[in-house]
């Protein structure tokens, strides 16, 4: 795979990203046609929205780490996609649904690094000593796809796999919270519940996404840093969103953070 194949993937993404253009199928030949050459355009998209509205990269989303997502999209593995400065929101918000294509909201699970995670092996137990703080989040997520279902994998995971932002809660010291895989969590658009979940759901416990997350950005040598949030994965199947909805997400000991689709 050529670095111009690769540049030429990822400005045709980025592209359409940035335009809000939904993005179909690229041209015969042009990759990713599988997960490495995927994650190989993907950090060139990331080097491209940096240099935009989107700023720098601040950290990672996980998908597919729950039965209700994996089953949702079919597909049976987690995939990484990046976090940026110019879509973090924090606290209650007002956003503009016409920013979105077609935007969607997952109920997550959220963690700030207080240190590095430069060398494995990664375990649940091992990556928990770098967590700073723990947080409800509302993953932002935009269906930019003529068609996502023929889409394919590589390139949702070329294009950050839906990811469009996050709106982070309150943190908590993670040394005063009940085990994560106990904390439930529900979605509720205009005040109606829309789906609950559980931390157990995510691999088990949210801190083996972490190490699952560790593992894939030390072989892309990109090893986590101190600061980075990380949305380890959805709690409920995603919501799609109509302009004018307030959306709430609770989560069992972690509290609440809601958002305005203007």
């Amino acid at each position: 795979m050529s670095e111009t194949a690769i540049a030429a993937a990822a400005d045709a993404i980025a592209t359409a990203r940035l335009s809000l253009t939904p993005l179909a199928q690229l041209s015969a030949g042009v990759p990713p046609h599988d997960l490495a050459e995927a994650y190989a355009v993907r950090d060139a998209v990331h080097a491209r929205l940096a240099e935009s509205r989107f700023g720098a990269r601040v950290g990672w989303k996980i998908g597919c780490t729950t039965p209700v997502m994996q089953a949702y999209l079919g597909i049976a593995h987690p995939c990484a996609a990046g976090l940026f400065a110019g879509t973090t929101h924090r606290g209650n918000t007002k956003l503009r649904h016409g920013d979105f294509i077609r935007v969607g909201v997952e109920c997550e699970i959220a963690v700030r690094l207080a240190s590095d995670l430069p060398e494995g092996p990664f375990t649940p137990e091992s990556v928990c000593g770098a967590v700073g703080a723990v947080m409800a989040a509302i993953e932002l997520v935009d269906d930019r796809y003529v068609d996502w279902q023929s889409t394919g994998t590589p390139m949702l995971v070329a294009d950050d796999f839906f990811a469009a932002g996050s709106v982070l809660g309150r943190e908590h010291d993670p040394a005063m919270l009940p085990d994560l895989s106990t904390l439930r969590g529900r979605v509720l658009i205009d005040g109606v519940e829309a789906g609950t979940g559980i931390g157990a759901d995510v691999l088990g416990h949210p801190y083996a996404a972490l190490a699952w997350l560790a593992e894939h950005a030390r072989e892309r040598g990109m090893p986590l840093r101190a600061g980075e949030t990380v949305l380890l994965g959805s709690l409920v199947r995603t919501q799609w969103i109509n302009a004018g909805a307030r959306v709430r997400i609770e989560i069992e000991a972690l509290g609440a953070v809601e958002a305005d689709f203007a």
